[in-house]
């Protein structure tokens, strides 16, 4: 069962110890010029593209030296990630000005599966990803969509030595998080992770504390990112072709007017479950997270945060939904889900047009025996533990829990 003494983050001894001996002798801050130089240097590569991702890296990277509070270790593990996406910028601008005809290429029809956080995606996203015709970001590309070499075989590699790492590190930094949410580099991975390359994403509030980035971020135009993200969507497809695709994160039930004007013809699959229960699991896996970058993990802030942004994020979701004409959307009750998830397939594979044959729904049934819940342990989570009420969450949440006939669990 998951640790609730958020806290007091769990520590290896040997990171204990860096954390003690890194705080005598680092400043801590992280400085984007020479994170630029550093991605150029890496590369040999100088154009990053121009879609106002520089702007938003000025503005996290100065929340995040502000406001933070991240051990050395933290500050080695955001460093690496940061100039991991600039890396890749790099060399996704190279690939594109190498190959213009990458951005002719038709995605075909895609399945955007979104809903408030632990309401069932990753599940869902897991069984439409066992389709043989459907493609997604596996978590290899996720943290590598190009790699340094033309070489498929090679490419492949670093892939999985770069994913392995990232496994590893999450379960030596906390090995709660896997009971949390499972991270499995053969499986496909969220969509943040390459929104994540123009830093604007849920990830970054998801993971440390950054209120001035999160106010920044929730006042800018995401069109720009989107079409990145799209973009990035072809570049993968020219690596590895694919008639239909599957993508996810709950990110995009706050921009559904985005996705859906920059993915036209987009399935819009949306999850359901009882908000009592999803922003307090949530919460949890939030607080997990921060855990492994820094000693100052604040319960009670968290559940401010994410009790507001996600009340935003449904409440801009039915705005959006009511204004777009009826067809592109498929709701799928996280209930549902676990009681007949082939059920809630036929269904969406219906909308998007979308063959589901014998095959397709074996493949399913074998992914559903192979991942039962609580594979990797037991979450354990209460409102009370972030200073939330089931009433407050009640009144909150009652327009959206009403259009969607969600139950009490």
């Amino acid at each position: 069962m998951t640790s609730t003494d958020y806290q007091n983050p769990y520590r290896p001894v040997p990171v204990w110890v860096f954390n003690r001996l890194g705080r005598a002798g680092s400043s801590g801050r992280l400085d984007v010029d020479k994170l630029t130089k550093h991605a150029k240097r890496k590369t040999g590569l100088s154009d990053f593209g121009d879609d106002g991702h520089l702007e938003a890296l000025q503005v996290l990277v100065e929340s995040i030296n502000n406001e933070a509070r991240l051990t050395p270790t933290g500050r080695i593990v955001q460093k690496s990630r940061l100039a991991g996406a600039l890396i890749q910028r790099l060399r996704i601008q190279d690939l594109l000005r190498r190959h213009p005809e990458i951005d002719d290429i038709d995605l075909g029809p895609v399945i955007a599966i979104t809903g408030l956080q632990r309401t069932g995606t990753t599940l869902l996203h897991r069984l439409l990803y066992s389709h043989p015709e459907i493609r997604g970001i596996s978590g290899l590309e996720a943290l590598m969509p190009v790699a340094a070499t033309d070489s498929a075989e090679r490419a492949e590699r670093a892939r999985k030595r770069r994913a392995m790492l990232a496994e590893r590190t999450i379960s030596y930094l906390s090995p709660d998080f896997m009971a949390v949410h499972p991270v499995d580099r053969e499986q496909p991975e969220e969509d943040v992770l390459l929104l994540d390359l123009n830093f604007m994403s849920q990830s970054a509030e998801a993971i440390l504390h950054v209120p001035s980035y999160s106010r920044w971020l929730q006042n800018q135009d995401h069109t720009a990112t989107y079409e990145y993200f799209r973009r990035v969507l072809k570049v993968l497809t020219w690596q590895q072709p694919a008639t239909a695709w599957v993508i996810k994160t709950p990110h995009h039930l706050e921009y559904l007017d985005v996705l859906l004007k920059v993915f036209e013809g987009v399935t819009v699959v949306q999850t359901h479950r009882d908000p009592r229960v999803a922003v307090s699991s949530f919460c949890s896996m939030v607080a997990h997270g921060r855990g492994m970058f820094s000693d100052h993990v604040d319960p009670e802030e968290i559940g401010r945060h994410w009790c507001d942004k996600t009340h935003r994020m449904v409440e801009w979701a039915m705005k959006t939904r009511a204004e777009t004409p009826e067809g592109r959307f498929v709701d799928v009750s996280y209930y549902d889900l676990i009681r007949d998830p082939i059920a809630q397939l036929r269904r969406i594979f219906e909308v998007a047009a979308v063959e589901f044959d014998d095959e397709a729904k074996e493949l399913a049934e074998q992914y559903a025996a192979a991942n039962p819940q609580n594979r990797f342990g037991k979450h354990n989570y209460r409102l009370e533990h972030f200073g939330l009420s089931q009433q407050a969450m009640d009144e909150t949440f009652a327009a959206y829990r009403e259009a969607y006939d969600i139950p009490f669990e």
